[in-house]
């Protein structure tokens, strides 16, 4: 399994398709998960547009991983999870339970400035330098214990410049899985 992670624009998502099309594996977002799940408490949720339970969310990325496996996915790269320290502790169980392991955490690090830039091209409302900042500021207070989570069990956790084209990046990317899966 390889995580991803990185702040709103670092590009996780572009990054992690791409992986995945180009080593056949499984792409699993955490927001496409739980909007592709047919779970009807999921679905009554995400209409209200309150947040999704860490149990639910459990339940709707077990039911992401046991369908790549039946579909005989090589790996998975995981976008957007975990989030907090409670969702990293989880995951950690969850993949002893499997017999599974965390190959790779690939921090994708784009400057402030450049997160910024991306954002306002995106052209969404929500995307203020203010809403911004106070991301990147919450991005970093939530990460850095996640990561440190994964830094205790010894699995490799690499930071990579986020900057460049989707291309520079994706080489970047590619370049570090295949080290690691080799070594």
């Amino acid at each position: 399994m390889i995580l991803l992670f990185g702040p709103t624009g670092a590009g996780k998502s572009v990054q992690g398709q791409m992986l995945a099309v180009r080593m056949g594996w499984k792409w699993l977002s955490t927001g496409q998960m739980l909007r592709g799940s047919s779970d009807p408490a999921v679905i009554e949720i995400l209409k209200s547009g309150e947040l999704v339970s860490d149990e639910l969310t459990y339940e709707v990325f077990d039911e992401a991983v046991q369908s790549a496996k039946q579909h005989k996915f090589a790996n998975i790269i995981v976008d957007g999870f975990p989030r907090t320290k409670a969702q990293a502790e989880w995951l950690a169980e969850y993949l002893r339970k499997q017999g599974e392991t965390i190959d790779l955490v690939v921090a994708l690090e784009v400057p402030e400035s450049e997160i910024m830039n991306r954002l306002s091209k995106r052209g969404r409302m929500e995307d203020t330098p203010e809403t911004i900042a106070r991301r990147m500021h919450i991005y970093r207070r939530k990460m850095y214990p996640v990561l440190g989570i994964f830094a205790e069990d010894g699995i490799k956790i690499v930071h990579l410049d986020g900057t460049g084209t989707a291309g520079e990046v994706h080489d970047k990317i590619y370049d570090e899985v295949m080290h690691t899966l080799e070594g």
